[in-house]
């Protein structure tokens, strides 16, 4: 199978069912700003960070291929059978924050993003993340979208913000904390 095929030369790809649309349809927006989402996790889990927290990552890109695939499927065309989100996802990202947040401090002031290459991609993340979830709700406006998709990209934003304070947390770097001028 060749990587290129030419066929997007003019400005146009092809959804899974075939339909032909401009590369900067929201749906194409879409899919894309969550394959962007799936590389920066990578980048994360690519970090010193705890195996469990790897592990987490891992099946989120495993999800973020699924919502992808069904983000790439035209809903009125497609035939294909592509893997579903399950609540359990859901769930298990909620979990997984609970967790964290046991041994987190309370969170009593915004946080700015940094104080580790780690940290920094986990808040860059989940901006992408945000900007996925933000897409989505608009392509849900025009088309059918499963609303798990749109839960999903939701919690997992707040799960990104919560494995950033628990990085930070683990290496002992301090938040820091937004103070506002008054």
């Amino acid at each position: 199978m060749k990587i290129y095929t030419k066929t997007g030369d003019k400005g146009f790809t092809s959804l899974i069912g075939g339909t032909r649309v401009a590369k900067h349809h929201i749906r194409i927006e879409s899919y894309g700003t969550v394959d962007e989402l799936n590389s920066y996790i990578g980048l994360v889990s690519d970090h010193d960070i705890a195996a469990r927290h790897k592990e987490i990552l891992k099946q989120v890109q495993d999800r973020l291929f699924t919502i992808g695939s069904s983000l790439a499927s035209d809903p009125e065309k497609s035939k294909m059978i592509i893997p579903d989100l399950h609540m359990a996802d859901i769930e298990l990202l909620e979990k997984e924050m609970d967790l964290m947040n046991e041994q987190l401090p309370e969170l009593k002031h915004f946080i700015l993003p940094g104080g580790s290459n780690a940290v920094s991609f986990c808040h860059i993340a989940r901006c992408v993340c945000r900007r996925a979830e933000r897409l989505t709700v608009h392509l849900a406006e025009e088309s059918t979208v499963d609303e798990k998709v749109t839960i999903y990209l939701n919690r997992l934003s707040d799960y990104l913000f919560t494995l950033a304070r628990k990085v930070g947390h683990d290496h002992n770097i301090p938040e820091n904390q937004w103070i506002p001028r008054i």
